[in-house]
């Protein structure tokens, strides 16, 4: 494979999807065996001052951020500080309410909790209010009993996998990322769950295209999605841009570079410059699918392993509006993307760039895209 010429093509691409205005900013990045093989950006991170995207400027990427919040998980049992069977209610005792004394962190990394629903009035402030989203989690009744039925957790995966970690080790889950996976590889400040004051003027912007529409229609649709996203609690870009939102540890999302993503992920494949997060043998449990059938949230058909989907041969975690992190573990291929305009419909051109990779990667020349993408 021709990485020169593979890294051409996407940022060719990139620069097409913002000069037609697709797109306002992007990044994608690729690490193949623990090297960079893509790292392409384009656009503005923000319009109304021209400040452009270069490859250090995070993006608030929503669920993209449950990667670096499974990962810490992964890390933590790795270095012998958690287990995925330890019932939360052990470090947690308050917990315990409700018919919870079984549920273990093993059932949450696979939304398998029960615990995917909200009260109907909590607002944008409470989810910024680490307390009260905990003592409200603490005092929720399963939807189902924990281990038989699945359902993606959109907010509550955070709190619940967060304050575990917090009883446990006696630091946030920011705190931990910060010091045991963005240290060691060589990325502070592109992987985080809470954005500190300093940062915050690094960021890009969203911008809202389709996805507000989206949000209206899955709301209409699908009977559970109101109780796992309550109204006042819906994932735009006015919550995205939300400074007092992105300075609180929210870990169901987070803010990313792509390149920071990519080699994450690199690091629980394999050697990364010398670093290596997790072993093989973990790695490969955490890999694993363990849930079939569809879900509670969307009613879609999703298999997860402990704390990332399945995504065809990927295992991934994707954020709403097009930003997404994953590796193909058979390829030692990881990639990451980001963007700052939230929209959906037929052909994303996130998922195109990343097949557009793995082709180049499996065929072992590159390959091109379509000439034309459909616009969203």
């Amino acid at each position: 494979m021709n990485r020169h010429h593979l890294q051409q093509r996407v940022q060719q691409r990139v620069d097409e999807l913002v000069d037609s205005g697709q797109e306002t900013g992007v990044q994608v990045a690729a690490y193949l065996h623990g090297a960079p093989i893509v790292d392409a950006v384009a656009g503005l991170a923000d319009p109304a001052t021209g400040r452009a995207v270069t490859p250090g400027t995070p993006f608030f990427s929503f669920s993209t951020g449950k990667a670096l919040t499974s990962t810490v998980v992964h890390v933590l049992a790795e270095q012998g500080r958690l287990d995925y069977d330890l019932r939360l209610a052990e470090v947690w005792p308050e917990f315990a309410r409700n018919g919870k004394s079984g549920v273990t962190l093993r059932h949450v990394l696979t939304h398998t909790a029960g615990l995917p629903a909200l009260p109907p009035d909590v607002t944008a402030a409470d989810l910024a209010d680490w307390g009260r989203m905990c003592a409200i989690l603490a005092d929720t009744a399963p939807e189902w009993e924990p281990g038989t039925a699945h359902g993606y957790h959109v907010w509550t995966y955070g709190w619940l996998v967060g304050e575990t970690v917090r009883r446990v080790t006696g630091r946030t889950l920011s705190q931990v990322l910060a010091t045991d996976v963005a240290a060691p590889l060589g990325v502070p400040g592109e992987l985080l769950l809470r954005v500190p004051d300093e940062d915050l003027d690094r960021l890009a912007v969203l911008d809202e295209r389709s996805w507000s529409d989206a949000l209206k229609q899955l709301s209409a649709q699908l009977p559970n999605f109101d109780r796992a996203v309550p109204h006042g609690a819906r994932p735009d870009a006015d919550l995205g841009n939300d400074r007092s939102f992105l300075r609180a540890e929210v870990p169901a999302v987070g803010t990313i570079t792509a390149r920071a993503a990519a080699r994450m992920f690199a690091a629980l494949l394999g050697e990364v410059d010398g670093v290596r997060l997790i072993s093989p043998a973990r790695l490969r449990e955490a890999t694993r699918p363990v849930t079939r059938g569809p879900e509670w949230t969307f009613g879609m058909p999703v298999r997860w392993t402990l704390g990332y989907a399945v995504d065809g041969p990927m295992i991934e975690v994707g954020g709403i509006g097009g930003s997404l992190a994953g590796a193909l573990p058979e390829l030692g291929l990881t990639i990451a993307a980001t963007k700052n305009s939230l929209a959906v419909g037929d052909g994303d051109p996130m998922e195109q760039l990343r097949e557009m990779i793995i082709s180049a990667v499996r065929e072992g020349a590159p390959t091109t895209l379509p000439s034309r993408i459909r616009r969203e």
